[in-house]
């Protein structure tokens, strides 16, 4: 166990990115860097990151700021629950910490959108404490070492997995040890064509020895997948457009789109124009189709979306679609509110 943890550690030392949130022991930072890079990789979450730390640059700052500007921020870094619940964890740690965040693993547990891994890794990188942390990376790491085949997805796999990573924690120095066993995941162990004959722990590694490597870690449960079909209503009347924010209980919630029909699959114009839900969205407006976009698919962790956007000029004007969530808008302010990415990569076409 010993071994484990000093090979790491060593190869950590000579192999480790400079990353900025390794080179400090704020809470604040090493919170926002791991809400940030959950599902998502370092070379891609690094600018958000810098935006974050620069814009707010305290927990404090980020407590206060108007909610359209924190979602406007992670625009395009998907998942945007993250961000939500970035902003409210933000206002508890001002209202019920006085702006300080908590130093025990407990507590720190106990705040919106932090679960066990986030905590550890909190914990262990700010305050030094001995929890073990458990990622992708470490559950890679672990099963292809010690030979596990229990699904990583599963309740036993995750018992299995969590009791085995505090065994080798090295309690004398434990973001040390995090910070390898992680770092060794994402860059040496990877998940596809690991560099096995230069590894460290290659002596020990079960998976190389039995030729296993690309059999684990193993997991048992696919995700299901669900289709859908939004037609967007892209209204045009004098350089003015209508967008809603999207309120209901679903994805992107917060976020801004153009007034929808969803469809059980998608529809050609005839079917568009017979259709019950746009005679009644249109009513008696006279209207002109100047587009129809190219089908746009985007794909999320549950569902993929197949999107085309209907470019209608109205003949009157537009103030008679607003309602508590649609807002009347010129077109050249629609970049001033936050959209999920499939409504952005239409914008950019549009230009």
């Amino acid at each position: 166990m010993k071994a484990f943890s000093a090979k790491i550690i060593t190869w950590y030392l000579q192999n480790k990115r400079d990353l900025p949130w390794r080179n400090t022991q704020d809470p604040y930072y090493i919170w926002l860097s791991e809400i940030i890079l959950q599902q998502t990789r370092v070379d891609q979450g690094m600018s958000y990151y810098l935006k974050f730390a620069s814009e707010f640059p305290t927990v404090t700052h980020l407590a206060k700021a108007d909610n359209e500007k924190v979602m406007k921020l992670w625009q395009g870094l998907g998942y945007y629950s993250r961000a939500r619940n970035l902003h409210t964890t933000a206002q508890i740690v001002q209202s019920e910490h006085k702006g300080q965040f908590p130093d025990s693993y407990e507590a720190i547990l106990q705040l919106k959108g932090i679960g066990e891994y986030t905590a550890a890794a909190i914990a262990s990188f700010a305050f030094n404490k001995p929890h073990a942390v458990v990622d992708g990376n470490v559950y890679r790491v672990l099963a292809r070492v010690f030979g596990i085949s229990t699904p990583i997805d599963s309740t036993q796999g995750k018992k299995e997995f969590k009791e085995l990573a505090v065994t080798l924690l090295n309690k004398k120095e434990p973001a040390l040890h995090n910070q390898a066993i992680m770092e060794f995941g994402a860059l040496q162990c990877k998940p596809v064509n690991p560099d096995c004959i230069h590894c460290p722990l290659q002596s020990m590694c079960y998976a190389f020895e039995k030729k296993k490597v690309d059999a684990l870690p193993v997991k048992s449960k696919k995700t299901k997948t669900r289709d859908r079909y939004f037609n967007y209503i892209v209204l045009t009347n004098k350089n003015n457009t209508i967008i809603r924010k999207r309120t209901e209980k679903d994805i992107w919630i917060n976020l801004h789109d153009f007034p929808l029909i969803e469809s059980e699959k998608e529809w050609d114009e005839h079917t568009f124009l017979k259709s019950k839900e746009w005679k009644k969205l249109i009513g008696n407006t006279k209207f002109k189709i100047r587009n129809v976009s190219k089908t746009y698919k985007h794909i999320l962790s549950h569902q993929k979306i197949y999107a085309r956007f209907w470019e209608i000029d109205s003949a009157e004007p537009l103030k008679k679609w607003t309602g508590e969530n649609e807002i009347l808008i010129p077109w050249n302010k629609i970049s001033n509110f936050a959209v999920p990415r499939l409504i952005d990569q239409y914008l950019e076409d549009r230009k």
